[in-house]
């Protein structure tokens, strides 16, 4: 399980926010950007993991522990998945594993 609880930021409002304002994304967390296919983390406090997901949420490319003061894409993404830094590799997630969204 890459988080337990993750907020969903489907917004022009909340994909422009996104995490800067948070402090850190505990272990469990994360965050749904769609549509989306670039990031930054500029201002940001803190590493993350990114996901580039295409419209069925496979994974089409990783950017493991991407430090603020970043930029990163893939043109052809649909949606990205901001997670803890290290959550990709603790998991053993890779490019074309298949995600499965589960709303409680």
């Amino acid at each position: 399980m890459l988080a337990a609880s993750a907020g969903v930021a489907d917004s022009s409002a909340t994909r422009r926010v996104g995490l800067l304002k948070h402090e850190t994304l505990p272990e469990g967390e994360g965050l749904w950007i769609a549509p989306c296919e670039a990031v930054h983390t500029v201002g940001m406090k803190f590493a993350i993991d990114v996901l580039y997901l295409d419209r069925k949420r496979k994974v089409l490319k990783m950017r493991e522990r991407m430090v603020p003061w970043r930029i990163s894409g893939c043109l052809r993404a649909h949606s990205v998945l901001e997670l803890p830094a290290g959550m990709a590799g603790k998991t053993g997630t890779l490019a074309g594993d298949q995600l499965e969204f589960v709303q409680l």
